[in-house]
């Protein structure tokens, strides 16, 4: 088949063009795939053949329409140059509006993949509440990354919805650690929805502990200005194995999170986590297994201080290495190939 990917795409960073990147790897053992994402961007040498893209100006609300629009035209464009099978759009807003207003040129079947802040944020908004119901209404299949999202799109105007999760792929420089695992980490934006300032007032609340702070934000000042001697900031780092493999906790404290990927991705490498319980996190923390949840701030600061004992890490991390080997990329873009089998009505 010949599938063109819409989205984020590397080099940008974030859990959607993550997502993107580990699934056209898959799918590119057996199929043509192209990819359509945000410019300006300088794509990677090895597929710069593959990666198309359309200039929009850095103003939000103004970037994302600017692509619904200008991206609709660039796949019309490139369906009658290259000859597409389907459309795969990832994020419910304007890059699936994108891949509903080719399809109505084209005719090509759409596949939308809903992520998270998608349904839970842009939905809320009133011209971003039209393109995701649009989406979801006109798209010929939709997949959810979790059960928490596939009832939300559900409730939103989607017809049937697929389940199909995020899979975790080996992370740039994990290994054995120099020094144990000592540190306890957050991974995420620095933005109000992660609520890193949740993790700061941890870290006052455990003075005996190294907490450490990997992402960027708006945020990322303002924090740095209010944490204690305890925290120390990495800013954005590619190398999240190594970090990890240094990490006796991960801590996610997300007021929403439509998947929560960091947690598999700390579990792969024997790393437990404590999440608030909220949206699907508990769909991937089994609570007293592969880590622990938290309702409140209390709860939170009992949660690390169990998973920090020595004995129980060690039962928690061997778990979690179980759980998160059920995330495969193979069984993902097995199950991904199997929804475009129903709206191509092809078999692989």
């Amino acid at each position: 088949m010949r599938i063109l990917m819409v989205g984020h795409y590397p080099p940008h960073p974030g859990g959607v063009a993550s997502h993107l990147d580990s699934l056209v790897r898959e799918l590119r053992k057996r199929h043509e795939v192209h990819v359509l994402t945000y410019g300006p961007v300088e794509p990677r040498e090895f597929e710069r053949e593959f990666v198309h893209q359309v200039k929009v100006p850095p103003i939000y609300g103004l970037r994302g329409t600017s692509f619904a629009f200008l991206g609709s035209r660039k796949i019309v464009r490139l369906h009658r140059e290259l000859g597409f099978d389907l459309i795969h759009a990832h994020f419910v807003g304007t890059t699936g509006f994108a891949g509903v207003l080719a399809k109505e040129k084209t005719g090509l079947p759409l596949v939308v993949t809903a992520h998270g802040s998608d349904l839970e944020h842009t939905a809320k908004l009133a011209l971003g509440g039209f393109y995701v119901k649009k989406t979801l209404t006109e798209a010929d299949a939709v997949i959810a990354v979790s059960h928490w999202l596939a009832g939300k799109a559900l409730a939103l105007g989607a017809g049937r919805v697929r389940v199909i999760p995020n899979g975790v792929r080996e992370l740039e420089g994990a290994g054995e650690p120099e020094n144990g695992r000592r540190h306890i980490t957050f991974i995420g934006a620095l933005r109000e929805y992660k609520s890193p300032g949740t993790f700061i007032e941890l870290a006052r609340a455990l003075p005996e502990r190294e907490f450490l702070v990997v992402g960027d934000g708006p945020l990322r000042r303002s924090l740095e200005a209010s944490a204690p001697e305890n925290v120390r900031f990495l800013g954005y780092r590619r190398d999240v194995g190594k970090i990890l493999s240094e990490s006796a906790l991960l801590v996610l404290p997300s007021r929403r999170e439509g998947f929560g990927l960091v947690v598999i991705e700390a579990n792969s490498l024997g790393v437990p986590a404590v999440g608030r319980h909220v949206s699907a996190v508990p769909e991937l923390i089994r609570a007293g297994k592969n880590g622990l949840t938290f309702e409140t701030f209390d709860e939170l600061v009992e949660a690390v201080r169990i998973l920090t004992e020595p004995k129980k890490n060690r039962k928690a991390g061997a778990v979690a290495k179980s759980v998160a080997a059920l995330y495969s990329w193979e069984a993902i873009a097995a199950a991904v190939e199997g929804v475009y089998s129903s709206v191509v009505g092809q078999r692989f």
